[in-house]
């Protein structure tokens, strides 16, 4: 016997409750951004916004229906059923932080701030989740299937992104690596897709004067840049940037001792990488099941 679906609300801690966290009480966190000259009636707002949402998307999921809840720290260790559908409750970049630990999963965006959001990947309010939960539960519903990018290195270890995937130093610091035939220093290697165009991507994209056309965000097609590229006699900066289409990977070989590669920001879920290793970059055959 097959089980029901499992509503599984993602969320993040507010900047409120991290205030509070901080500082111990609403007086002391508001007796702190005062002498900033702040006022925490801007975070407080925030903060029961967005529980009033989920809230609201707590009273949606409908009968019968099991219910699970999720925190972004939580996400690595969370084990996701196939017979789950996902609301994201909170911004963008929640859904991408999710998106890595799913596997064909439908993905519903709850926007808890429309207007300081911009949306892209929460499209849809609080009111909508019941007819949006219903629509996905009987297997209804359009979906954008959203391209990811994947770093895969030559002992089996596999890392999975929807915006994007850093390799270089963990501090930030020079990376050495070589691509192809060209041995490099910089500040890493940026792969992205088309849902990354609108973020970190874009920024190094428009540095580099938008030559490249941006992907589309289901078009299996990704792209890759350096970040200041250092040359010296021995590193070169011929290799800072192109496309990878889809079956084609970009071959990284670290001549650093730790380096790391990390997706879509977070940086506690990273593959260490060390001097000799080659990492694969391209795109993955999984995508993000977005209902739109």
């Amino acid at each position: 016997m097959s089980l029901g679906p499992r509503a599984v609300v993602v969320h993040r801690t507010s900047e409120y409750e991290e205030l509070l966290a901080r500082h111990g009480t609403r007086g002391q966190a508001a007796f702190f951004l005062a002498s900033h000259g702040r006022d925490i009636a801007e975070p407080a707002g925030r903060h029961h916004r967005a529980a009033q949402v989920r809230a609201a998307v707590a009273a949606a999921v409908p009968p019968g229906w099991r219910r699970a809840r999720v925190e972004r720290a939580d996400l690595d260790r969370f084990l996701f059923a196939p017979e789950d559908v996902v609301v994201v409750v909170g911004q963008d970049g929640l859904v991408a932080n999710a998106a890595k630990y799913l596997k064909d999963q439908p993905v519903i965006g709850i926007d808890t701030d429309p207007g300081r959001n911009p949306g892209v990947l929460v499209r849809h309010r609080g009111e909508d989740a019941a007819r949006l939960l219903r629509a996905a539960g009987a297997g209804r519903g359009a979906y954008d299937e959203r391209t990811m990018v994947e770093a895969v290195t030559d002992d089996g270890q596999r890392l999975l992104a929807l915006n994007e995937i850093y390799l270089g130093h963990r501090g930030h610091q020079s990376a050495r690596y070589r691509i192809g035939g060209e041995a490099q220093a910089s500040s890493g290697i940026l792969v992205g897709t088309g849902t990354g165009a609108t973020g970190w991507l874009r920024s190094l994209w428009q540095e580099r004067g938008g030559t490249l056309p941006l992907p589309d965000p289901c078009l299996r097609r990704l792209l890759w840049f350096v970040r200041e590229a250092w040359p010296s006699p021995v590193t070169g900066t011929t290799a800072s940037g192109g496309v990878i289409a889809d079956g084609e990977r970009l071959a990284v070989t670290v001549e650093s001792e730790r380096l790391v590669a990390f997706g879509d920001g977070m940086e506690a879920d990273a593959l260490d990488l060390t001097w000799g290793q080659t990492v694969h970059l391209g795109c993955a055959e999984r995508t993000l099941r977005l209902l739109v």
